[in-house]
C-alpha cells in the first residue's frame, strides 16, 4: 500500500551495500532517500587522508568478491571505478629470510613451493581444486535467497559432492593443511580462518570457503582499485545520484518510526522527522535492532535473541605514512619490482596463527599477530607524493573487549609492538614512518558504526551462515517489522565488499 510520505524508500548507511540497494530501487523507479551519519559516504570502504597529503583505505583494502552483475548493473566503470590487477598476488616473508611470492600461473606456484618442498610444490594445484569445489557449492547463492544447507545439498549433483560437503563440514584448516603440505613455512602462508578464528576448529575449513569465492571473480574486479576502497563508494555514489537517489550526510539515525507495527520512516539525532514508505538498514543487526528500534517493536525476547548474535571476533588497522619505500631488498637478492609489496603476508607457521588466535580470545592483543600488509602506493601513484608511500596493516587477530587495561590505554604500545613485528622484516621500518595511528576494535565500531568493531556485522562462522543469517527464521531481509529490511552484510551471503546483501534486499524489496 502506499502512502503519501516524503519518500518511496529510505536507506540507512551509505557504506557499499546500502548504496547498492538504493541504485536498484532507484532504477525500479522508486523515490530514495540514503541517510549517512558520517560526513563522507562509504562506511568501512573508504579513502580518507588520515596524515596530510597521505590517502589511505580506512578500513577495508581489497576488492576481490565485488560482484560482476553490481559493477556492471550500476555502470562504476563509467564512474570511475579501475582495479589493480596484482600478479604476484602476495609476498610472503619470513624470519630466516626465505620467502614465497604467490603468482597467478600454477607453474609458477609450483616452482615458487618447491623451494621449500618438492612434495607440497606437487600437492599444490591438488588443495586449489579443493578450495575450488568447495567455494563452487557457494558462490552460485551469492545472488539469491539465502539456502539452508539441506537445500545446498539437495542440489548438488551427485553423492560424491555430498559426501565432499559433509567432510568439508567438519575439517579444520590445519587438517587439510597437513593433509596437502609437510614444510611449516608452506603451511603457514596459506593458512587462514577469518572469523572461526581458532584453525584447529572442527569445520573452520567450511567458514573460509565462503571467502574462497574470490576464486570465480572477474580478474578485471579482483585487486586494488585505484584511488583506494573508497572509489568504489564514491563510483556507487556517483551512479546512484545519477539515478534520482537523494544522498543526505551528516545525517546520523536516532530512531527507526513505526506506526501499527510498520516502520513509517525515521528520527535524526536533530530531530528531523523523515517519512517512507519502506526503511531499509545497512546498520549491523544489533544496531538496527536493539538501539534504532523501540523494544516495544519487536517480539517479546527478540532483542536478547539478536544480543546473543556472535560479535566476537575482532581485528586491528594500522596506517603508516611512509617517507620510501621500506627495505625487503634482502628477499630478492637486490633488484625486485616493488609491486611485488603491494600485499604481504607476515605468518611463518599455522601455530604462529594459532597464537595469534589464542592471545585474542583471551583478552589479550597478540604478541605475535599475524599481519596482511598492504602498500598500495607501490601500484596507485594517486595515494601519496612522489617517492612517498602509505602502509596499512590488517592484523589478526584483536579482543573486542580486554582482560585488562582498556584500548586507549594501550593503543601506543600495541602499535609499536605492530611496527616491531614489521621491523623483523623491512629493519628499516621505523626510518621510514612520518606518521602513524592504529585503530582498535573499539576505534572501529566509534568510527564507522559497527557494533564491537564487527567489519563483517555478525562473524562469519558456520552457525551464522546461509539462511542463519542475521539468524533463522529471518534471513530473508525481512524483519520482525512490516516495511522494515535490512540490507547489510549481517545478511545473506555475509561480509565482505560484495555488493550482494544490498543486491539481494533489493530485488526482494522489488518484487513484494
Amino acid at each position: 500500500m502506499a502512502y503519501n510520505r516524503e519518500y518511496d524508500a529510505l536507506v540507512i548507511g551509505a557504506g557499499h551495500n546500502g548504496l547498492v540497494c538504493a541504485g536498484y530501487l532507484a532504477r525500479a523507479g522508486m523515490k530514495v532517500l540514503v541517510v549517512e551519519r558520517r560526513p563522507i559516504v562509504g562506511g568501512a570502504a573508504t579513502t580518507e587522508e588520515l596524515f596530510p597529503s597521505y590517502r589511505l583505505s580506512a578500513c577495508s583494502y581489497i576488492c576481490h568478491l565485488l560482484q560482476t552483475k553490481v559493477i556492471n548493473d550500476l555502470e562504476l566503470r563509467d564512474h570511475g571505478f579501475e582495479v589493480f590487477r596484482l600478479n604476484p598476488r602476495r609476498f610472503s616473508p619470513y624470519p630466516d629470510g626465505r620467502s614465497l611470492l604467490f603468482w597467478d600461473s600454477a607453474e609458477a606456484m609450483q616452482e615458487e613451493i618447491g623451494k621449500f618442498s618438492r612434495k607440497d610444490a606437487e600437492a599444490y594445484p591438488r588443495l586449489q581444486a579443493f578450495w575450488k569445489r568447495a567455494a563452487g557449492m557457494i558462490y552460485p547463492y551469492f545472488l539469491t535467497p539465502p539456502p539452508s544447507l539441506e537445500e545446498l545439498r539437495k542440489n548438488l549433483k551427485n553423492a560424491d559432492d555430498q559426501a565432499f560437503l559433509d567432510r568439508l563440514l567438519t575439517v579444520s584448516t590445519r587438517e587439510l593443511l597437513d593433509e596437502y603440505f609437510e614444510d611449516e613455512a608452506v603451511k603457514g602462508a596459506c593458512v587462514s580462518t577469518q572469523d572461526v578464528g581458532d584453525p584447529s576448529a572442527p569445520g573452520s575449513a567450511w567458514g573460509y570457503a565462503y571467502f574462497r569465492c574470490a576464486m570465480f571473480t572477474d580478474p578485471e574486479n579482483d585487486g586494488l582499485v585505484k584511488g583506494g576502497m573508497g572509489a568504489i563508494t564514491q563510483a556507487m555514489a556517483s551512479s546512484i545520484t545519477s539515478k534520482g537517489v537523494t544522498i543526505q550526510t551528516d545525517a546520523p539515525v536516532a530512531r527507526i518510526l513505526t506506526e501499527h507495527g510498520a516502520a513509517i520512516g525515521v528520527r535524526l539525532e536533530d530531530g528531523t522527522e523523515i517519512t517512507s514508505n519502506i526503511v531499509i538498514s545497512n546498520a549491523d543487526p544489533k544496531r538496527t535492532y536493539v538501539t534504532l528500534l523501540d523494544p516495544g517493536d519487536l517480539p517479546d525476547g527478540f532483542p536478547q535473541t539478536i544480543r546473543d548474535l556472535k560479535t566476537n571476533v575482532s581485528y586491528l588497522k594500522f596506517h603508516a605514512a611512509l617517507n620510501r619505500l621500506p627495505d625487503f631488498s634482502h628477499y630478492f637478492n637486490g633488484d625486485f619490482d616493488p609491486r611485488c609489496l603491494a600485499m604481504t603476508k607476515i605468518c611463518p607457521s599455522v601455530e604462529y596463527f594459532e597464537k595469534s588466535w589464542d592471545d585474542a580470545s583471551n583478552g589479550r592483543p597478540a604478541r605475535e599477530p599475524v599481519m596482511e600488509v598492504q602498500i598500495p602506493s607501490v601500484c596507485d601513484t594517486t595515494l601519496a607524493a612522489p617517492g612517498h608511500h602509505v602502509l596499512s596493516v590488517w592484523a589478526l587477530y584483536a579482543p573486542v573487549r580486554l582482560s585488562e587495561g582498556s584500548w586507549e590505554e594501550r593503543r601506543e604500545k600495541v602499535g609499536e609492538d605492530l611496527i616491531d613485528t614489521l621491523s623483523r622484516y623491512a629493519p628499516d621500518i621505523r626510518d621510514c614512518i612520518v606518521d602513524w595511528s592504529l585503530f582498535t576494535p573499539l576505534d572501529i565500531e566509534n568510527r564507522v558504526g559497527l557494533t564491537d568493531g564487527n567489519i563483517r556485522h555478525l562473524d562469519m562462522v558456520p552457525s551464522q551462515f546461509l539462511d542463519q543469517r542475521p539468524l533463522q527464521g529471518w534471513a530473508s531481509y525481512e524483519t520482525p517489522v512490516r516495511d522494515l529490511y535490512l540490507c547489510g552484510s549481517g545478511t545473506h551471503p555475509g561480509g565482505d565488499v560484495s555488493g550482494a546483501p544490498g543486491h539481494n534486499a533489493a530485488q526482494v524489496i522489488i518484487e513484494m
